[in-house]
């Protein structure tokens, strides 16, 4: 920047260019470039293409002199399409709609601080000497930064993250990245990424942990970089501020760059409406009863206002902030607590406010009634329906969440499927890893309404059942040719039926028992399910498929039974297999065809 006193430097500029651009030609941070922005009245994100006249104001403001190059070239202006929350709220009047708080949420590795971090954001907004501090956990809370809030939503992870989208809320502006100085990017740390790029969030990296002596940044910076987060002193459009949690140092620049990056997505509301949004918790109260904790994302919720929660009807009783002070009102982006409601809602359920309390059990009769009577409604895309959805025009882009038993799997696999992508339907590989598919892959293949492929792994139990219940589809390969030549059938309607395993129950081997004429019988208990004696069965010994078989008996106590349910004792005996042993686990399964 120019000195005082001296003649301003001279900076020549194109008729068009980005921000950064910008930043880079005068060597400032483009931090400095928005802000200054701002102040003439002008919201711009990093990438924004700007013309030489508002440039021109820009570095004056700075001390510059600027001047226009001649025989250049202009520049494009990239495609600024609407953000999610303009499209949230396509519907309202825009001169009824006023700018409102960002809403965060922080993520990252579970050893990097996203939970020490919320903690000293939280105490920078503790008046001193304040009865008791903080007084409650509700989760979600408010602070304020140069007389403006933020709101953060107070569940750190991007597993609640997801779980809330995949009942269809989208509660975040803003997600906040956190990854520790002295590490670098951890496997958590690439699920959150992907986790937030899913939901079309922008993402602000917090470095955390620079006061430790073997911090080093600028090696963290190149392993986003790979990971697919470019901050923009690398050319990319994320910000990158370094903390420290544990010394509070940082915290001001940090809640800057999310003022900064809020404003440059023009995040608003109407406040002269009935208020919509999302739960974030619900409890059970001793004293108050059925409590949610919501977050007004539209309109004004007000004392006495008519609430549907979900399937569930009540009216405002009681509302608090989240220091526990009673309020009469919450206005777009404040997290409240309410009171007078009919049952415990879910985290992530949608809510509304109306007129009455009358209207609402109306509102929730119908809907309960609609929901019944229609069983045809599926939001998750499956193989088989892949091709007659894109026909329809439903579908554009096939999202693939890809798990593997080894790293060096998934990168031919990921080029030949991204080979596949056509002029009707692109692949997208939301999220790739190693491990056996868990229920975190399934909660993002709901939200996403992706697919999940698992090259020589298998999913864990929780993630087979959340899957069976929802209606994900998860294929499992172990030759790669096999998995592409599936996904390009499926993009072309050539795919052949096929059948899917359904998990009946598991078994333990407790002990063995040799019966003279029958051999050795496996001792069990069910785990979880049922056997059936007509299913097929295999054997698993340290997560490993040693046999495959059906039953040649199934017993309780000395009876013959067709089926055993959990909890129960029973003798079972494979067919072909005598070789058991205390821990192995004997999964029965049939199969059934999908569509």
């Amino acid at each position: 920047m120019a000195e005082s006193g001296k003649t301003p430097t001279v900076v020549e500029i194109p008729s068009m260019l980005s921000v950064r651009d910008l930043a880079v030609r005068v060597k400032v941070s483009p931090i400095n470039i928005i802000r200054e922005l701002m102040n003439n009245g002008v919201m711009a994100s990093i990438n924004q293409q700007i013309d030489f006249e508002t440039a021109a104001i820009v570095l004056q403001g700075l001390g510059f002199e600027p001047r226009e190059e001649k025989h250049v070239e202009e520049a494009t202006p990239e495609d600024l399409s609407g953000t999610l929350w303009q499209r949230l709220y396509a519907r309202e009047d825009p001169a009824r709609l006023k700018p409102r708080p960002p809403v965060v949420t922080v993520m990252g590795h579970v050893d990097h601080g996203k939970t020490s971090l919320l903690d000293a954001i939280r105490h920078t907004d503790v008046v001193a000497g304040e009865a008791g501090g903080i007084t409650q956990h509700i989760g979600a809370y408010q602070v304020e930064h140069n007389g403006r809030k933020i709101t953060f939503l107070d569940t750190p992870g991007h597993e609640a993250f997801t779980a809330m989208r995949a009942r269809g809320a989208q509660a975040t502006d803003i997600a906040i990245l956190v990854v520790a100085a002295d590490d670098s990017v951890m496997p958590q740390t690439k699920e959150a990424i992907a986790h937030a790029h899913a939901a079309h969030v922008p993402i602000i990296v917090a470095l955390n942990k620079i006061d430790r002596a073997n911090a080093n940044p600028e090696r963290v910076k190149k392993d986003l970089h790979t990971a697919g987060v470019v901050i923009d002193e690398y050319g990319g459009d994320v910000l990158c501020v370094l903390v420290s949690a544990k010394q509070k140092k940082g915290i001001d620049d940090l809640l800057e760059a999310i003022l900064l990056v809020a404003d440059s997505r023009d995040i608003k509301a109407n406040p002269d409406r009935l208020a919509v949004g999302t739960v974030i918790e619900g409890r059970l109260d001793k004293s108050l009863g059925p409590v949610a904790t919501v977050m007004v994302q539209n309109g004004t919720l007000k004392v006495g206002d008519g609430l549907v929660l979900g399937n569930i009807a009540g009216r405002v009783r009681t509302m608090h902030d989240s220091k526990g002070k009673p309020i009469q009102q919450a206005l777009p982006s404040t997290p409240a607590v309410v009171s007078g409601l009919g049952g415990v809602p879910d985290a992530g359920d949608q809510f509304e406010a109306v007129k009455d309390e009358k209207t609402a059990k109306v509102i929730v009769a119908e809907r309960i009634s609609a929901r019944a009577s229609d069983k045809t409604i599926r939001k998750t895309l499956t193989l088989a329906d892949l091709f007659n959805r894109v026909q329809a025009g439903e579908v554009k882009e096939l999202p693939i969440i890809l798990k593997a038993d080894v790293q060096g799997s998934i990168e031919p696999i990921v080029n030949q499927l991204e080979k596949l992508s056509n002029d009707q339907v692109k692949i997208k590989m939301l999220q790739t890893g190693n491990g056996t598919i868990g229920e975190n892959d399934v909660q993002l293949a709901i939200a996403s309404g992706a697919i999940v492929i698992g090259f020589n792994v298998d999913a864990d139990g929780p993630a087979r059942r959340l899957a069976d219940s929802e209606s994900v589809d998860i294929r499992k390969y172990d030759i790669i040719y096999k998995l592409t030549d599936d996904i390009q059938k499926a993009m072309t309607g050539m795919l052949e039926p096929v059948y899917r395993e359904v998990i009946l129950g598991v078994a333990e081997v407790r002990q063995t028992f040799k019966i003279k004429g029958t051999g050795t019988i496996a001792g069990c208990i069910i785990r979880e399910g049922v056997a059936q004696r007509n299913a097929s069965a295999r054997l698993k010994r340290d997560g490993q498929v040693l046999h495959e078989s059906g039953l040649s008996s199934l017993k309780h106590l000395t009876e013959d039974v067709k089926e055993v349910k959990t909890g129960f004792e029973c003798g079972i005996a494979l067919a072909n297999f005598q070789e058991y042993k205390k821990g192995d686990l004997i999964e029965f399964y049939t199969k059934e065809k999908v569509q």
